[in-house]
């Protein structure tokens, strides 16, 4: 999760990573008598693997081959594997393959990894009018230290979206006059979810069977860029050390927008990703990163039909209508792994390569991630690259680049333990949702009313008691 604003311009980058004085010395590049083998771990699958190993490919006969450098890709997986692999590796278990010499990452393994001391810091391979091409948050994420480091280089980004099956949604928004403009904030989300419970309730005539309209991906997403956009970082970082803000009324607020329309069943959860439940035609619409989006349904197959097509609108993430412009600025970057001075040369070669306008739109156009430069962050841009360009993609990044260049981007500071702090605001409002939920729906089977069903969950000492657990749990990380 992260923070942002920026641009556009295109292919006149020849000069993009020529010049002179830098983010420290520019250390001379790879040497072609020299040649180098490098190793690359990713957790890239489906189309964003293909995309990747294509440029790696085209980087291998002709830069690489000039320079004598090969790059070998390999996909660990999932984010998780690939961690585990990582860390395996850096600590030596029986049984680990070497470390590679470049892999992918969040802050929080990137962290680690560097506080054993593996990794390398980039800084002094680039010029400073290297360093400017790209957007600036995107490097200050691997600054750990706060004086210009580069222990993550950047090579993909993605935000978050609100995607909507368009073709569901359009007998509902003509029945009640709904539009769009009502699911750009979560004040708006809330009360469209409740209506369209409500519609779809009249349709049948048993009571309380309407339909959810939304879920979300990411949680943990929603609460700390949700509090941004409220004043309230709530994990403050400063030389590695965490300070928790857990700001009881914003808290409150995160509460009343997700855990109180979840249990009333305005939203939903049941499949392992939101695109799922569309599929299966429990929700209309999802919150998710932009780089998955591509895996948004064609059809709609519901247990007792034969199935529809959907066609999908991207819309902004909904915002908290007085809350400040946040959006989450996510994407694994690429660490390089301490190793020989040719290695390391080698290393930057090719992630300079990997990272000009012109690869780095490829990429973006064939995975759904986001280009990384200042210059590529433009759909005229992208759109001028002649790359094919489907209508899905089309939308899919004109609607992440309308929202990067919007907002500020905000992303988890990195620090020890980041990863399980994370993980206790993924889990802490979901997983207590979908329990009361279930509960409440026992409840109006039994033939109490909606009102009388969700009450002693919507008691001040209900959130107080679980404002309470999840403090304790996340006091455990800080410094």
């Amino acid at each position: 999760m992260k923070t942002i604003k920026y641009a556009a311009g295109l292919f006149g980058t020849a000069a993009l990573f020529a010049l002179a004085s830098g983010c420290g010395k520019k250390q001379d590049s790879a040497d072609a008598s020299d040649p180098v083998t490098l190793t690359v771990w990713t957790y890239y699958n489906g189309d964003q693997l293909e995309s990747f190993n294509k440029l790696v490919d085209e980087f291998n006969s002709s830069v690489g081959k000039e320079k004598g450098i090969t790059v070998e890709s390999y996909s660990q997986g999932t984010v998780n594997d690939l961690e585990t692999n990582v860390l395996a590796s850096a600590e030596g278990k029986v049984g680990a393959s070497a470390m590679p010499n470049i892999f992918s990452a969040y802050a929080d393994t990137a962290y680690t990894i560097d506080q054993m001391g593996q990794i390398v810091d980039l800084r002094s391979y680039f010029t400073d009018e290297e360093c400017a091409a790209y957007v600036d948050n995107y490097l200050e994420e691997g600054d750990f230290s706060g004086d210009g480091s580069i222990k993550i280089f950047p090579v993909a980004k993605s935000t978050e979206g609100l995607y909507l099956n368009e073709t569901d949604w359009e007998p509902f928004a003509t029945a009640t006059g709904a539009s769009y403009d009502d699911l750009s904030t979560l004040e708006g989300l809330v009360a469209t979810a409740e209506e369209y419970y409500n519609w779809t309730d009249a349709q049948t005539p048993e009571a309380n069977d309407g339909h959810a309209l939304f879920g979300r991906d990411a949680m943990a997403n929603y609460m700390l860029v949700g509090a941004k956009q409220l004043g309230c970082q709530i994990f403050e970082v400063k030389d590695g050390t965490m300070t928790l803000n857990f700001d009881k009324e914003v808290m409150r607020k995160l509460w009343d927008y997700y855990y109180v329309p979840y249990i009333k069943g305005y939203f939903a959860s049941s499949g392992r990703f939101r695109s799922d439940d569309v599929k299966t035609g429990n929700i209309l619409a999802y919150v998710g990163s932009t780089s998955s989006a591509s895996f948004f349904p064609s059809q709609v197959m519901t247990d007792d039909s034969e199935g529809h097509d959907i066609t999908m609108k991207v819309l902004p993430c909904p915002k908290f209508a007085d809350g400040e412009d946040y959006a989450v600025q996510q994407g694994a970057g690429m660490v390089v792994t301490k190793s020989s001075d040719e290695e390391t040369k080698a290393c930057v070669e090719f992630l300079k390569w990997f990272t000009s306008p012109e690869h780095n739109i490829a990429f973006s156009v064939g995975s759904g991630y986001l280009p990384v430069t200042k210059e590529a962050n433009d759909m005229e841009q992208i759109e001028k690259s002649g790359l094919e360009l489907s209508d899905s993609m089309k939308n899919i990044l004109t609607g992440a680049v309308t929202t990067i260049n919007s907002n500020q981007l905000y992303t988890t500071p990195a620090f020890s333990g980041a990863n399980d702090a994370r993980s206790v605001l993924e889990y802490a409002l979901s997983d207590i949702a979908s329990a009361d939920r279930a509960t409440v729906a026992e409840r109006l089977a039994s033939g109490q009313s909606l009102a009388d069903a969700t009450a002693d969950f919507l008691s001040d000492s209900y959130f107080d008691s679980w404002y309470e657990t999840t403090l304790a749990k996340l006091e455990a990380f800080q410094g």
